[in-house]
């Protein structure tokens, strides 16, 4: 291949434009992005190895070398793992490998801050080269190539780079960066090794530093001892020498590893730059031996709910790296969570197809499941500094839990906020846990418009009397609070759980009660507060059942398009109208999802109920606008609840012609 000059792809021109204005504040993370992907690149090779020996060419121990030049003004990272070939150098680093690229372009805000963690969440670290260099060379050689396969890269980091063949002996990638005159730091052993002892201490392979020592300087004058020397300065000598602890952090005993090691390998593995709220790191020996080390982020990725994008742990076998993202070892709804799981029973040559299958990776995700539920408990349990809630029941914290709390103090309200939707999948995938995910579940309510109720404090605080856990689904926090099927609710003081989340309607099709009491939806089915609503309430509604019978029919016949049924109803107070469907019927909300996501979804034709004390629906009886009212009544109340007109046009046309 002839020396060929190529362009960036848009996203990545955009990023580096940010990345080249100092976007990370904490420039010396660039370091432990090269480091990291040459780690990567040597377990790829060791799993590639494992069907095709051939690949070590002859050298199998893997390893990651740092080196740097003063007078040349340049620090290399160079690995002997699987290499590049021409075309990968073009793909790799030319193109953002990632779905969702343009909705992450979409979202770069100029906040530099923010945009430096949305390139974290992107794994684009190679790109961290250009805060400290104003060129990149790299030069590598895919395993099993002949040598005059390799290929050079090399970029200014504006918008092209070029591309070359070149003779290359050793398997793998040399990435030198030219740094710049402000980063020329980089460049010295000490600043090198601080770096690398910080961030990848826990990396499995030997990272190797040509070794230094003191040199004095020449006589200035070689007959004159007495007459002075030149400066002396570090001279290297040749040896080399592994300059981190070289073993898997997971295999390191706990008391051996500190929380700031934790969380660099967090950061490491999940290319974040936020610490994790959480982790777990333990042993289980068994009929099924394995270790686990595991994580609960603090930010949610941008591509979460991107249905192409993989998710999982980290697998290794006897610590061979097998797989980047083993979806199996988590359920679905616990993608967010990070990690590595290292088997001691898998078989090395283990595939996607096994893993699905073996009796091992059951073990393995039971354990871990319960592992990330115990964590998320811990963390709910100490949410609150001073106290702890426990299944509605609130304790003062004894003194040693204090810490401990105070540690941890909201740092459960964070989580949910950023991953309680994907949790409620849970209700539906996993039965075995249920119950655990069910104490987990917060939500807004009546009480309180951050989502922080679960359904223990809402049982605890419930009024005398009160028979049903009561909850209303809406598309808004705002359209949930100013629900009309709420207004009974409010004037007797009843708390309400207001649902929001687009995934809360389908989920709650799984849960029918709570710790033996019932979940009621405020939109479905008459409204019965049994005990909490008197005599007097209940023989004035049937009173007017009775007195409005002939009007009701008539509203039933206006709008026996639109409408199941028409009757009067106790639950509104100042609204005239609401719709509700039947008990077990589909909600018009969740019908609504299902079309606007291009599902099949059956026509729900909800029930009208109407406010016998209202004007509006005293004034139908004997109107000649009959037929446009009750039309207006019914379009009002399908506002109300976030839904559409079927044609707002006439609905326009039949308010105006009454305004007139």
């Amino acid at each position: 291949m002839t020396k060929q000059t190529l362009s960036f792809q848009a996203e990545v021109a955009q990023l580096l434009h940010l990345v080249t204005h100092s976007l990370y504040s904490n420039k010396e993370i660039f370091l432990r992005e090269l480091i990291s992907n040459a780690s990567d690149a040597c377990d790829k090779l060791r799993f590639e190895a494992i069907n095709d020996g051939g690949l070590y060419e002859n050298d199998s121990e893997l390893k990651v070398k740092v080196t740097f030049d003063k007078d040349a003004k340049t620090l290399t990272i160079t690995d002997n793992g699987i290499g590049m070939s021409a075309q990968e150098a073009i793909d790799h680093l030319g193109t953002i490998a990632k779905s969702g690229t343009k909705d992450f372009v979409s979202k770069l805000s100029g906040d530099q801050k923010a945009d430096s963690q949305l390139i974290g969440q992107f794994g684009v670290g190679f790109y961290s080269g250009f805060i400290v260099a104003d060129k990149i060379s790299v030069e590598s050689r895919r395993a099993g190539m002949k040598t005059s396969e390799g290929v050079r890269w090399v970029s200014g980091g504006s918008g092209d780079f070029e591309v070359e063949a070149i003779e290359r002996a050793e398997r793998g990638t040399s990435v030198t960066l030219h740094l710049r005159e402000d980063a020329l730091d980089y460049a010295q052993a000490w600043k090198v090794k601080n770096i690398i002892n910080k961030y990848s201490d826990h990396i499995s392979l030997p990272i190797l530093m040509e070794k230094e020592e003191w040199k004095d300087g020449e006589l200035i004058n070689p007959s004159d001892e007495a007459g002075g020397r030149q400066p002396g300065g570090m001279v290297k000598t040749g040896e080399w020498e592994t300059v981190n602890k070289a073993s898997a952090i997971w295999s390191r005993p706990k008391k051996d590893i500190s929380a700031e090691q934790y969380d660099e390998f967090y950061k490491q593995i999940s290319h974040d730059f936020e610490a994790p709220l959480a982790h777990t790191h333990n042993r289980v020996e068994g009929s099924t031996e394995y270790t686990q080390l595991l994580y609960i982020p603090g930010k949610a990725p941008m591509d979460l709910w991107n249905r192409d994008k993989k998710g999982g742990l980290k697998l290794y076998v006897k610590r061979v790296f097998i797989m980047d993202d083993a979806e199996a070892l988590l359920p679905t709804y616990l993608r967010f969570v990070k990690g590595v799981v290292d088997s001691a029973d898998l078989p090395l040559n283990v595939s996607r197809e096994l893993l699905q299958e073996s009796r091992d990776v059951k073990a393995i995700r039971e354990g871990c499941t319960k592992r990330v539920l115990g964590m998320l408990e811990d963390l709910a349990k100490h949410d609150k500094v001073g106290e702890t809630s426990t299944d509605g029941v609130t304790d003062v914290l004894s003194a040693e839990d204090k810490a401990e709390a105070e540690k941890n103090a909201g740092k459960y309200t964070k989580f949910y906020a950023e991953f309680g939707a994907v949790l409620k999948e849970g209700l539906g995938e996993d039965f075995a846990n249920k119950e655990r995910l069910c104490k987990l579940l917060r939500f807004a309510s009546t009480s309180s418009d951050a989502a922080t109720v679960g359904f223990a404090d809402y049982k605890a605080r419930m009024k005398e009397g009160q028979e049903a856990i009561y909850y209303i689904t809406a598309d808004t926090l705002a359209a949930a609070k100013n629900s009309p099927q709420l207004e009974v609710f409010k004037k007797k003081g009843i708390e309400v759980l207001l649902m929001t989340d687009r995934v809360d309607e389908w989920a709650l099709n799984f849960v029918q009660e709570f710790d033996g009491t019932p979940l009621q939806s405020v939109a479905k089915g008459a409204v019965d507060l049994g005990s909490l609503q008197d005599e007097a309430e209940k023989k004035a509604a049937e009173e007017a059942a009775e007195t409005f019978k002939p009007l009701l029919a008539k509203l039933k016949e206006a709008l026996k398009d639109k409408a199941e049924d028409v009757r009067i109803t106790t639950r509104l107070v100042d609204s005239p109208a609401c719709l509700v469907v039947q008990d077990h019927g589909m909600s018009t909300q969740l019908a609504r999802m299902l079309k606007q996501a291009g599902q099949a979804a059956p026509e729900v034709k909800p029930v009208l109920e109407v406010n016998a004390e209202h004007p509006l629906v005293k004034k139908l009886e004997g109107s000649v606008h009959f037929n446009d009212l009750a039309h207006i009544l019914f379009d009002q109340a399908l506002l109300a609840e976030g839904g559409m007109p079927a044609d707002p046009a006439a609905y326009v046309k039949r308010v105006n012609a009454l305004l007139v």
